[in-house]
């Protein structure tokens, strides 16, 4: 299992517009250190499924025929926004897996076009392909699911947006032996924010299901100053995601 991440960036992405902060300025001149909104990409024995569609050049990076399958966590528009001109593509229709919410975003529901919107039930596995896809309820301000992927007894979980994690999902994903956790990460550990986690919340999920790897996305400049202006040393085996990272699972 391959996933790339397409992009690691809260709502406003980085740089933000209009902000003059160290990290902004930097990213506008460094395309490295530039944030698109959090989504990825799993390649696995031919297939790709996308998670999340917030990225705004879907149809210039993917050919119809590619995308077997797209995983939203929800429909905030950060996750969502760049499905509103591929839907009026042709050919293929593409299955959207997603939360039972009932309002979606916008009008997609309306006017799906291409897009062949599927919910899903939450702790019931999902076989597409060779893979398994168990959604997983997220807390957050509009209904959210995070996503655990396992093929051939490697596992990979998806966890953004949420602050924190309930607790059946705790316990769910400490009953397995868990590769690696791609995890919201908003804010520096003394900023609280009821829909997003900060450092220490991660930290503190990391420490209690002990993945054999954390990632960090969904990331905010604030985040990004504080990193660096603290000169933080990560545990050994947690990452801060950058855009176009590769992960090989």
């Amino acid at each position: 299992m391959k996933v790339t991440l397409l992009g690691t960036g809260a709502a406003g992405g980085v740089p933000v517009f209009g902000c003059q902060c160290h990290i902004c300025l930097s990213a506008k001149i460094t395309p490295s250190l530039r944030r698109n909104p959090a989504c990825a990409l799993i390649e696995l024995d031919g297939a790709a499924y996308l998670i999340d569609a917030g990225i705004m050049d879907i149809g210039e990076r993917f050919e119809s025929s590619f995308l077997n399958a797209i995983f939203l966590t929800h429909f905030h528009p950060d996750h969502v926004q760049g499905l509103f001109h591929i839907r009026w593509g042709s050919g293929f229709r593409i299955p959207i897996f997603c939360p039972p919410d009932k309002e979606g975003c916008a009008d997609l529901y309306k006017n799906p076009g291409i897009l062949d919107f599927r919910q899903l039930k939450k702790f019931e596995p999902l076989d597409i392909d060779e893979l398994r896809v168990t959604p997983l309820p997220l807390i957050h301000s509009k209904l959210t699911y995070g996503y655990l992927f396992t093929n051939a007894g490697t596992s990979m979980a998806y966890l953004t947006d949420t602050k924190g994690l309930p607790p059946a999902v705790t316990d769910y994903l400490n009953a397995i032996v868990l590769d690696c956790l791609i995890i919201d990460t908003t804010s520096p550990p003394t900023v609280e924010n009821r829909n997003h986690n900060n450092y220490n919340d991660t930290l503190a999920i990391h420490e209690s299901i002990r993945p054999k790897k954390t990632v960090l996305t969904h990331i905010s400049h604030d985040l990004d100053n504080w990193l660096n202006e603290n000169n933080t040393s990560l545990p050994e085996n947690m990452l801060i995601g950058r855009d176009n990272m590769m992960i090989k699972i």
